[in-house]
């Protein structure tokens, strides 16, 4: 039967119909795939990249194993290489089996180097092979077979002639030739040399007595400087023990004395003695602590020098004080006290004629009165009746109206300190007692005075030492000692703080 040209063009249109169907349907399966292909690729890459990139560094080790180059600085040699490996893909076991295999070929490259007498590569090897912790028995194996052939090449017997001639000579350190460094390189090479393990015995002997000598002579740095050299060669000598605690009682016998002379005031000697001890090694801390006491009494010479206007001794005590500690923070008040007496001697100048001087005096002498009418003792700083009567004083402290207004503002100093100590203001009772110093008041009272404040100060240290301050305790220590080293208890309490501060740390 035929087909109808309207039939047929329907049939043309329905397959051109699907065809472009097809197109599309395909176009978006492509599309989605590429989509998805782009989307993983991240995922899929991180995934891949690092065993491709371990599997290339494994490739790499093994080729540089069997080249034999088993470590290189430039990270080329197979240890290196394994390692950066490892680092990537730590739970393989063939690479963690190709570092044992490194370690292996270390030992016998070390064995071969030995025996053919190359014996820097035999411990650079040796040293690899530990490195990567190859068998202890192999490695020291290879270790004796080492020292062995070194010793035959060494003269061992020319080695200990020299050690036994440099040690009757007396040359037992200092040089290469010397009798402790030759026994030291046959131990090297032989550690069970019975000639040298002697030889070192006898010289280490002769070293610690001298050090013992040092101790009499009162030289400690000598003395722990041959100590030290005995523990370098052998710390296990008969003599260490007996020479060690001869040392640490030497160094108590010259810390008492130091501390003796610091309460006594011999501020000299006392320096001096914390110095030698400080050189002793022995407990340096507390050394410094006392070179710090000594430099803070020096300070307090310098400001009542000051207050007396004796400026070259005050200059004097201070450089004193600055050569023992020289950058302690506190030196730096000490100078500006003592700035403040200079202007206060030069506030009108000694050189003005007589009645512009006594003007000046008059006038001083009516501010104070002003100061004290208004109850202004000891502030404001310079406008106080203590800053007026104190320049006062540096322009003619032998005068009547200045002597009578100090006679007036000592009572109200001592009052300002013992109000002050009596409600624990400690700070606020030492400007008071600077006060009395500056006033020239009687020495014996002050002396008094300083050493009440310098107990108080202790009870606060032992107060906070025992609730567990102790860098506030060591505050209260300082200012307790500043005030007066000789203060009856402050030793013992240094002793306590010592203590507790070893324990910190």
């Amino acid at each position: 039967m035929a087909v109808t040209p309207t039939r047929e063009t329907s049939l043309r249109h329905l397959r051109a119909h699907l065809r472009a169907h097809w197109l599309w349907t395909s176009a978006a399966v492509a599309g989605g795939l590429m989509v998805l292909v782009i989307a993983l690729r991240g995922p899929i890459t991180q995934r891949l990249w690092p065993v491709a990139e371990a599997e290339s560094l494994r490739l790499q080790a093994e080729s540089a194993l069997q080249r034999g180059r088993l470590s290189a600085a430039d990270g080329s040699g197979a240890r290196e290489l394994y390692e950066a490996a490892v680092a990537i893909d730590p739970d393989r076991a063939e690479l963690r089996s190709g570092l044992a295999r490194v370690a292996q070929a270390a030992v016998q490259q070390a064995r071969s180097a030995a025996e053919r007498g190359a014996f820097a590569d035999a411990h650079r090897q040796l040293r690899l092979a530990r490195a990567l912790s190859a068998p202890r028995a192999q490695t020291e194996t290879v270790a004796e077979i080492l020292r062995r052939r070194e010793a035959a090449v060494a003269g061992i017997d020319d080695l200990l002639r020299a050690a036994d001639a440099a040690r009757a000579a007396g040359r037992l350190e200092g040089g290469a030739d010397a009798a402790l460094p030759l026994y030291r390189r046959i131990l090297d090479l032989q550690p069970s040399h019975l000639a040298a393990l002697e030889g070192r015995e006898d010289a280490l002997t002769s070293r610690l007595q001298q050090a013992r000598e040092a101790l009499d002579r009162g030289d400690l740095a000598a003395a722990a400087a041959g100590i030290a050299v005995a523990m370098a060669y052998d710390a296990g000598h008969g003599d260490l023990p007996e020479t060690q605690a001869a040392l640490v009682q030497a160094v108590e016998r010259q810390r008492r004395r130091a501390d003796a002379d610091l309460r006594a005031g011999r501020l000299t000697r006392a320096g001096e003695g914390y110095r030698v001890w400080r050189a002793s090694g022995v407990d340096t801390d507390a050394a410094d602590a006392g070179l710090l006491a000594v430099a803070r009494a020096h300070a307090a010479r310098a400001r009542e020098a000051a207050a007396d206007f004796r400026f070259d001794r005050a200059n004097a005590e201070l450089a004193a004080a600055q050569a023992l500690v020289p950058d302690a923070p506190e030196w730096a008040q000490v100078r500006d006290a003592l700035q403040r007496a200079s202007r206060a001697q030069h506030t009108a100048g000694p050189r003005l004629p007589p009645r512009v001087l006594e003007r000046r005096l008059r006038t001083l002498l009516d501010e104070a009165a002003a100061a004290e009418a208004r109850g202004d003792w000891l502030t404001p700083p310079g406008d106080s009746a203590f800053d007026k009567l104190r320049a006062a004083r540096a322009l003619a402290p032998d005068d009547v109206g200045v002597r009578r207004a100090t006679a007036r503002m000592l009572p109200r100093v001592r009052e300002c300190f013992e109000n002050e100590l009596r409600d624990n203001r400690l700070q606020r009772a030492r400007v008071c007692l600077d006060a009395g110093i500056a006033l020239a008041a009687d020495r014996s009272e002050i002396a008094d005075l300083r050493n009440r404040l310098a107990q108080r100060w202790i009870a606060m240290g032992e107060q906070r030492l025992g609730s567990g301050d102790v860098d506030g305790a060591r505050a209260a220590h300082d200012a307790a000692e500043g005030l007066d080293a000789r203060t009856p208890g402050l030793a013992e309490f240094a002793e306590r703080l010592r203590a507790a501060e070893s324990v910190g740390r």
